[in-house]
């Protein structure tokens, strides 16, 4: 398979093109150029852009032979390239979307809970409509322990009694930081919008999840607010290495193309799972990809008529946590995240009707 670099030095001799020729078409330097024909050099996106639209290749098979090469640098000389590259296939593979998921691979276990979680949810709906006070003071209640849930999986400290002085009574709590407070404060507007979102029946879409993800980082982190992350990223503690960022608007792109072929297959919560395992494993941002992910998993719950499913953040839970997203970030085994969820949901259901 020819390199990149032959690629660009047989279309501009093809075409009999001069060097100077070619910088005076594509406007990049003389040196770059000839960096970029040696193998020396990888061109920017738009270098390349503009250099298969002057030598009239195709851009997106261009493009195609520029991201191997990049992939290639980053290995090549790696003691386990090879089990790396192995890897990395099997994970975008599975991220992009090939492996289409179909309900009758779902053990027999997970299909029991969700059939126990369709009564409940059956239940739920016969007791709306609430009194309206009845039904604030119970948003009010779980809301809270969403918000309070949430961030302390990413570390805020703030306890569900101060969490609720913060979000509904404005307190601030003396010895904890303006940032834990700001956690708090933005995930509970962040939840509001989400319940808004349900009402206006708007449907999942990037726009949608980069207004969850501004609100989560407002007045924290200005500069990544509401954007996709442009440098390489690590989790903390994980075996599971996040994509490259000059892939994650394509990954993306596939992640809303997914949820529009399987909303109509999967059960939902199923789906709510499997939208939130994919998300915070394909890390489109810099800081909050929990929270976002988590805030996109209760949307597609509560867009189908679910109640607000709330992961722990105690020890004990977050690591289960953890372990469930690595089953299938490194095993390719989403069992454990839709056991994770599933009983999440039952337990919320099951707190919702105690409650009426």
């Amino acid at each position: 398979m020819k390199t990149l670099a032959t690629i660009l030095l047989e279309s501009r001799e093809n075409l009999a093109l001069t060097l100077k020729e070619a910088v005076s078409l594509t406007g990049i330097d003389a040196g770059l150029i000839s960096k970029f024909e040696r193998g020396k050099r990888l061109p920017s996106e738009r270098n390349l852009m503009s250099l298969s639209e002057v030598y009239g290749l195709v851009y997106s098979d261009l493009k195609k032979r520029w991201l191997v090469e990049k992939v290639l640098n980053l290995v090549q000389y790696e003691v386990d390239s090879a089990e790396i590259l192995a890897l990395a296939e099997s994970r975008v593979e599975y991220l992009a979307g090939k492996q289409s998921l179909v309900l009758q691979k779902i053990p027999e276990e997970v299909l029991s809970k969700l059939e126990k979680i369709d009564l409940l949810k059956e239940k739920w709906n016969n007791k709306r409509p609430l009194g309206a006070v009845q039904l604030q003071k119970m948003k009010e209640y779980f809301n809270v322990a969403y918000t309070f849930e949430s961030n302390r999986i990413e570390g805020n400290t703030l306890t569900l009694q101060e969490t609720h002085l913060v979000v509904n009574e404005g307190i601030t709590i003396g010895g904890k930081s303006m940032r834990e407070h700001l956690e708090a404060i933005n995930h509970a507007e962040a939840v509001d919008y989400l319940e808004q979102l349900v009402v206006d029946k708007v449907d999942l879409y990037k726009r949608s999840l980069l207004d969850l993800h501004y609100l989560i980082l407002k007045g924290i982190d200005k500069d990544n607010a509401g954007k996709f992350r442009t440098v390489p990223v690590r989790i903390s503690g994980s075996k599971h290495i996040p994509p490259q960022p000059y892939l994650i608007n394509k990954m993306m792109e596939d992640y809303f193309l997914h949820y529009q072929n399987q909303k109509k297959l999967l059960h939902p919560v199923l789906l709510a799972a499997e939208l939130h395992e994919r998300l915070v494993s394909i890390h489109p941002f810099v800081d909050g990809n929990g929270r976002s992910s988590r805030l996109i998993m209760n949307l597609i719950l509560v867009s189908n008529g679910y109640t607000i499913a709330n992961l722990k953040g105690d020890n004990a839970s977050r690591m289960g946590y953890y372990r469930a997203l690595e089953a299938v970030q490194v095993n390719n085994d989403p069992v454990p995240f839709y056991h994770l969820v599933a009983d999440a949901v039952l337990e919320s259901l099951e707190q919702h009707l105690e409650m009426v």
